[in-house]
């Protein structure tokens, strides 16, 4: 069974930063894509930031040269630096990964959130 367990979050001033980490654990052949979106109340989920594993990244508008996201494939883990945080930052941040599993399909998971708040 494939987990994406997350860390990081939690409540910073505007201007702050934060970083968030995910991990995906379980019985899996391969991790493709790593990212992160995230959501607020009565929104749509929106796309922060992903990464290949050959490290293609790809970021929101919002977000380029405010955020970082990188990961280790030796740890099958991502992580998203956030800096320069603004309260429209303020969301639930949700880990994502599209992985192969051991019988050679493709399977979309989810993290299960980690809220950010960022106080003006």
């Amino acid at each position: 069974q494939v987990r994406l367990v997350e860390s990081g979050g939690g409540l910073v001033q505007a201007g702050g930063s934060l970083r968030l980490s995910c991990a995906a654990s379980g019985s899996f052949f391969s991790v493709v894509t790593m990212g992160y979106y995230r959501q607020t109340p009565g929104k749509q989920r929106e796309l922060v930031a992903t990464i290949t594993s050959g490290g293609s990244t790809n970021y929101a508008d919002s977000m380029k040269g405010r955020f970082t996201i990188s990961r280790d494939n030796a740890k099958n883990t991502v992580y998203l630096q956030m800096n320069s945080l603004k309260p429209e930052d303020t969301a639930v941040y949700y880990c994502n990964a599209l992985l192969q599993t051991t019988d050679g399909r493709f399977h979309t998971y989810w993290g299960q959130g980690t809220q950010v708040t960022v106080s003006s």
